[in-house]
């Protein structure tokens, strides 16, 4: 982002010590705090950080509000309060059910007015007016006045509209009606359940392509549920790259709402059993090329195995579609809507063009364009096979909740949302508006991220959201729930705030911006009242203490980590934790138990520097709180009184991590959480993590770690049912949370 002179004084005069540069802070506060940019924040550390001002005035500037100079921020002021009378209505309505909303529908002075409620079914009903003592006000020399109608109580749940119409002049808008509680985790409040949670692409079998697939995910759910698992959550599925190279991380995806064709297993697409020999034998030895890539333990290579599973695809689609099947695909296109076409179009441009190509930014290549539809007509082809491609997805991810719940899980498969997508997806070309420009998402400095994150997507915008009805969102939201008995939203606190990092910025140097997390949050209830989904809210980091109430309050189960549930210095009594919480020994951001016992993750942060202090330091930090963890531990009775923490030894007998592993799962069944995850790396003793903040691939092979064993050997599923380690645990934890 280029700063402007006044930018660039600012700037010169933070160097100098000197902050205010001839803009009256004051005032430029006044300003952010209207458009809900927060001026400071609390960090890790517990002390108060200010914002500097030249980061507002970037921040102000994506959200489209000019900030240069006292004046036009005097000027922004002005805007701020009057532009909402230049809308006839709001840009949308969110109510939770039972309760009433005021509407202010703005029109000529004096001009009668009338607002109608469109519902879903086709009910039109007429809003009553109400009292309205609001004096008119001049806006850009029309006398305007206001008009207030109420949506009654007692509407039903679901997507409805408002059109306001005076002088023959109308206007919509989009009117949610959301649930004041999402009712769908009742059940596990009579009977407690617990999962496994797993990285997808890392959990193989025999008759994978190198790596873990749809049908995977369903033998694995049928292992689990046959043990008592009530879920499994996976990270998020969704699609990356339409062509090799691809990205690696499952959280930058290029789009939210569709899925990965890389977890397509091939020998499930029905067509396959009608491909001509010829043909067959290609798509044999396609399989034979990566197959040999099941055993490798050190690194996933999603190209090769990306281009060898898009060769199988490019044949299967050329078969044709039996009547009843080309039936089902041409309804999963009419449901999937222009969100599909337009994806599917991206992907087809994708295929020839790289991620910084100027296309993607020239303005007169966007959605709607000359341009762009004319590339929509002659790629129609390629649009087709993508738009194929998610309808094989939506088939093979039917399966494996069917099959997850053919095991007797009451939820089947978790889907894991992702913050955001990347700069240059899908997501940030086709739903551009919606989008603020010159910034990305990302977070202040934490204890285990010092340096800060920037995760290189872009935000929504909160006003331009709001303009579209909450159509994006809704759409995401909807198809990833399609098939799904629950979603693990990523970073929560999201949709109460974010922090953005302007263009150029260090990650440190951003600020928070508000959103309205009622209609946010509503909005998530809503379609997980309809997909019948249970929601886990990630409300892990600094965070204000009332949210966790809030979402509780909502019915939206949290997080709870064990390695970070402390009352003060000492671990917190698992009878303590939250009761609406998914618990869990860890995270995929930290290393699996094994590893973090070993305090492998302060060895790999400080080899990357990533630390602000010693190792030694960091280390000393570390084994004094698994001392007090296991001093927890022995005082329950879940290991040995003489257990020492440096041998694992107790009484001069031997006691392996994997005891270790048992004892912290049982420790945190001892929680009245409703729901208990365990990871499946702590099943079969892997130790690397999945994920490092704050590196890159070409540092540490983030999500390119295959399961592996505590021997570093290979874990397919196919082992599993005999894997005594698995079985051990898994056998633990259901007896630990039944008992």
């Amino acid at each position: 982002m280029t700063n402007t002179p006044i930018q660039q004084a600012i700037v010169t005069q933070q160097a100098t010590g000197n902050l205010d540069a001839g803009i009256d802070e004051d005032l430029l506060h006044r300003l952010a705090d209207v458009h809900g940019v927060g001026t400071s924040f609390y960090g890790w550390d517990g002390l108060q950080h200010k914002v500097s001002p030249i980061t507002l005035v970037q921040v102000l500037g994506s959200l489209g509000v000019t900030a240069n100079s006292n004046e036009q921020i005097e000027a922004a002021l002005v805007e701020a309060e009057v532009g909402p009378w230049r809308r006839m209505l709001p840009p949308a309505v969110v109510v939770q059910e039972g309760t009433t909303a005021a509407v202010h529908v703005h029109v000529r002075d004096g001009s009668p007015a009338r607002l109608t409620i469109s519902l879903e079914d086709g009910t039109e009903l007429a809003a009553t007016q109400q009292e309205d003592w609001a004096l008119p006000r001049d806006v850009d020399g029309v006398p305007t006045g206001r008009a207030t109608f109420e949506v009654p109580a007692g509407l039903p749940l679901g997507w409805h509209s408002l059109t306001a119409e005076s002088d023959g002049v109308t206007a919509t808008a989009a009117l949610a009606v959301v649930p004041a509680k999402l009712q769908t985790a009742a059940q596990l409040e009579e009977r407690r359940g617990w999962g496994l949670a797993t990285q997808l692409y890392s959990v193989r079998s025999k008759r994978s392509w190198g790596i873990g697939d749809f049908a995977d995910l369903a033998d694995l759910a049928a292992l689990a549920g046959a043990r008592g698992a009530d879920y499994v959550l996976v990270n998020p599925l969704h699609a990356a790259d339409p062509v090799p190279p691809v990205q690696a991380s499952p959280y930058s995806p290029s789009t939210r709402r569709f899925f990965n064709p890389i977890y397509i297993r091939i020998e499930e697409i029905p067509e396959l059993a009608y491909v001509k020999p010829r043909k067959r034998a290609t798509v044999d030895r396609l399989l034979d090329h990566v197959h040999a890539l099941n055993k490798d333990a050190v690194r996933l290579d999603r190209d090769q195995i990306f281009a060898a599973k898009l060769a199988a695809l490019e044949l299967l689609h050329t078969v044709r579609l039996s009547p009843a099947r080309q039936r089902a695909f041409e309804e999963f296109c009419r449901e999937s809507g222009p969100g599909l076409d337009d994806f599917a179009l991206w992907c087809a441009i994708r295929e020839d063009r790289s991620p910084d190509d100027p296309f993607w930014q020239d303005p007169t290549a966007t959605l709607g364009s000359p341009k762009v539809e004319s590339m929509r007509h002659a790629l129609a082809d390629r649009i087709g096979f993508h738009r194929w491609l998610q309808w094989i997805c939506d088939e093979q991810l039917e399966s494996a909740q069917a099959a997850a719940k053919r095991s007797g899980m009451r939820l089947g498969v978790v889907h894991d949302l992702a913050v955001g997508a990347d700069l240059s997806s899908a997501d940030a070309w086709t739903l551009r508006g919606s989008f603020a420009p010159g910034v990305s998402v990302g977070a202040p400095p934490d204890m285990y991220n010092q340096l800060g994150q920037n995760w290189n997507q872009p935000p929504w915008h909160p006003v331009r959201l709001a303009e579209a009805g909450y159509a994006p969102l809704r759409a995401m939201l909807s198809t990833v729930l399609r098939h799904a008995g629950g979603i693990r939203v990523d970073h929560i606190l999201g949709l109460f705030r974010l922090w953005w990092v302007p263009a150029g910025n260090s990650a440190r140097d951003g600020a928070y911006v508000r959103y309205d997390h009622e209609a946010l949050i509503g909005i998530l209830a809503l379609e997980a009242h309809r997909a019948g989904a249970v929601v886990i809210g990630e409300d892990l980091g600094v965070f204000e203490p009332w949210v966790r109430d809030y979402l509780a309050a909502r019915g939206i189960l949290g997080t709870s980590i064990l390695w970070f549930e402390y009352d003060g210095d000492s671990p917190l009594p698992p009878e303590r934790y939250r009761t609406q919480a998914l618990a869990s020994v860890n995270t995929h951001d930290l290393p699996p138990t094994a590893g973090y016992l070993a305090g492998d993750h302060v060895e790999l942060r400080g080899q990357l520097g990533l630390l602000e202090r010693s190792v030694a330091e960091e280390r000393a930090e570390h084994q004094a709180s698994l001392d007090k963890m296991m001093g927890l531990l022995r005082e329950r009775g879940l290991l040995p009184a003489r257990f020492d923490t440096a041998g694992f030894e107790a009484g001069g007998q031997e006691l392996g991590e994997e005891q270790v592993i048992e004892a912290l799962h049982r420790l945190l069944a001892q929680a009245p959480s409703v729901l208990l995850g365990v990871a499946l790396v702590d099943a079969v003793g892997e130790r690397r993590v999945q994920n490092q903040p704050g590196t890159t691939s070409e540092v540490y092979p983030n999500w390119q770690v295959p399961l592996a064993d505590e021997r570093g050997r290979a874990v397919l599923i196919d082992d599993l049912d005999v894997n005594p380690r698995f079985n051990s645990l898994l056998a633990a934890v259901d007896e630990a949370v039944r008992g």
